[in-house]
């Protein structure tokens, strides 16, 4: 089997790809490696998947659909992770997430359509479709109409993008609604990184509300897990499109994630206190019951004990930047 990976270099498209490659499948992995953060960690990623001689990458725009649409051959699911992320950044990129995560799926979703032996796409989603209004926990049949920032319209699109293309063309499709993924390999733009890299420098550490908003942060190899069952799990006839929330079924302050962090490095954050943002919901929560029922899903990872798997790998990767 060969699975085609979008965003292979990214945080959760490469915890993916090592997955599929550790059951010996074979992975075609594409990525831009745009400087939205650090390449260096881009790059690092793709050294260790490239390790692995089943592994495959092509440096590309998943939006430039002529290209991607020459890597269809011979694969059969696609795990499309690919999207240009973070709330805040799209208030001062608005094109980069309609090209990437509008266009950019469109594109995908063109390629499944034409490529007749692909018979799942499983998809990445997010939490923010859900806005701010909704009950907690949220759950999928809640209403996903009033998104508070731009980056979760695209998303909330791109499940709109796929429904259609279920009902026109028959298209097999998972969408998966992510809960702040933290962990090992992460991204720079998340507040859990960015937390540690103001402790270790001495700077501050902003948060909002006085500390008061909650999240239902979930380690990433839960996540993976989740993945990898709807993989195993994929769409029927009578249910050709679904929509799945994937979290950790609780949430936590976020003080909580930061007290861990300042036990874990060390070092106690000088912290600074800002109004909430108006994209920022005050919590986040997700029922994962149904896909629980589906592929037996149930996260294994709290947060006092991912928080330290992932600064054990900071500091080495910061020893790999050449800082203390």
């Amino acid at each position: 089997m060969r699975v085609l990976v979008t965003g292979a270099a990214g945080f959760i498209g490469f915890h993916v790809a090592k997955a599929l490659l550790a059951r010996g499948i074979e992975v075609l992995g594409v990525d831009d490696c745009n400087a939205y953060y650090d390449v260096r960690l881009k790059r690092a990623r793709l050294a260790l998947l490239g390790k692995d001689a089943r592994f495959e990458f092509h440096l590309l725009d998943i939006a430039d659909h002529a290209a991607l649409s020459r890597l269809g051959d011979g694969v059969a699911v696609v795990v499309h992770v690919a999207a240009q992320a973070g709330v805040r950044y799209s208030l001062e990129q608005p094109f980069a997430y309609a090209a990437s995560n509008m266009t950019g799926h469109l594109s995908v979703l063109e390629l499944v359509r034409h490529s007749p032996r692909i018979e799942h796409l499983i998809y990445a989603s997010s939490s923010s479709v859900y806005g701010t209004g909704s009950a907690l926990p949220y759950g999928e049949s809640a209403r996903a109409d009033q998104p508070s920032s731009l980056y979760a319209a695209t998303k909330r699109a791109d499940e709109l993008m796929s429904h259609s293309y279920t009902h026109l063309f028959g298209l097999k499709q998972t969408g998966l609604r992510f809960f702040t993924v933290y962990g090992p390999w992460g991204r720079p733009d998340m507040a859990y990184f960015g937390f540690a890299e103001a402790i270790m420098a001495g700077a501050p550490v902003t948060l909002y509300d006085k500390g008061r908003l909650k999240r239902d942060f979930t380690y990433v190899d839960d996540i993976i897990a989740g993945i990898m069952g709807v993989f195993d799990h994929p769409p029927g006839d009578s249910q050709p499109h679904r929509l799945f929330n994937i979290g950790n079924n609780r949430s936590e302050y976020v003080t909580d994630l930061l007290r861990l962090l300042e036990v874990g490095l060390g070092k106690k954050a000088v912290t600074v206190t800002l109004p909430k943002p108006d994209a920022d919901p005050v919590e986040t929560w997700a029922d994962i019951s149904a896909l629980a029922a589906l592929t037996g899903y149930q996260p294994q990872t709290s947060l006092s004990e991912g928080i330290p798997r992932f600064v054990e790998w900071y500091l080495g990767w910061r020893a790999v930047r050449g800082e203390k």
